[in-house]
């Protein structure tokens, strides 16, 4: 009978005082593969080689900040009677977007602090930020956050998912579109994606501005079938506002660095720039 589904354990280890949930080690995890796939192409990239240890040292803690702060802005009403529960991360409520936001200004800082390109950071670090997003939406998973509208559990079951998962969408009595799981399964697409073009010698940075377009276009369509979005006034559905944004941005300095900046490509960028010879 549904009525006897028990949702799975948030849970991860219980030591006396000391709670570790599976949310934060999901997104731990998502961390450290992220953290290794970059790691390897900045050696062969030839950029320091704890570069990326050094980066996260910052990234981390300021994008779980940031990301916590984006969520609180748009959601304080949920917080505003009992504000301490702002610090209560492990509960779930961080906004990706807002990580992305404080990771990608303390990227551009920490590369002019090294005299690094940030442009070649970025395109290393792409591939691994989408699969520490596609990894860190399990810990929604254990949460049971990030979920659509109603289904009934046939339709889940049609879409042949396991049943550990058919069961922890079963919220409150009702069955709900698993949109992590949707988020997910196209974020490690992109990865497939971004380390094939890898290989492809794209103008640099434009690596990076391919995945912000990857995931902007995937998460618009989610964040429709999604049930807790943010909102600005009722009516515009943040994430999506901000997706159009990302996109159209994004689109606008492709066309603009491969055609007015001229930036080396992806592969070359270490080889010096050949000056054409006059005839």
């Amino acid at each position: 009978m549904d009525e006897n589904i028990q949702a799975l354990n948030r849970v991860f280890f219980e030591l006396g005082p000391i709670t570790i949930y599976w949310y934060g080690v999901i997104i731990g995890l998502g961390v450290l593969f992220g953290y290794i796939l970059a790691s390897r192409e900045s050696v062969r990239r030839g950029l320091p080689k704890d570069i990326f240890a050094d980066l996260l040292l910052f990234a981390l803690p300021i994008a779980i900040i940031s990301a916590r702060i984006y969520y609180v802005i748009f959601r304080w009403d949920q917080f505003a009677d009992d504000p301490i529960r702002v610090f209560y991360i492990w509960e779930g409520g961080i906004a990706i977007h807002g990580a992305l936001i404080g990771s990608v200004i303390t990227a551009i800082v920490f590369a002019r602090k090294r005299d690094i390109s940030f442009w070649k950071l970025a395109d290393v670090a792409a591939p691994s930020i989408l699969l520490g997003q596609a990894i860190g939406r399990w810990g929604n998973f254990m949460n049971q956050e990030v979920y659509g509208g109603e289904v009934s559990r046939a339709f889940l079951e049609n879409l042949h998912l396991p049943t550990f998962i058919i069961d922890q969408m079963y919220i409150n009595g009702t069955y709900y579109h698993p949109t992590f799981l949707y988020e997910s399964i196209l974020s490690f697409i992109g990865v497939a994606l971004l380390l094939w073009l890898r290989r492809v010698n794209l103008r640099l940075g434009e690596l990076f501005l391919i995945y912000v377009i990857w995931y902007s276009i995937a998460r618009f369509f989610i964040e429709g079938i999604r049930l807790d979005y943010l909102l600005i006034g009722d009516v515009l559905r943040v994430a999506q506002l901000i997706s159009v944004v990302l996109v159209v941005g994004a689109v606008a300095l492709i066309v603009y660095r491969r055609f007015v900046v001229r930036p080396p490509g992806y592969l070359d960028e270490d080889k010096p720039v050949k000056k054409n010879k006059k005839k």
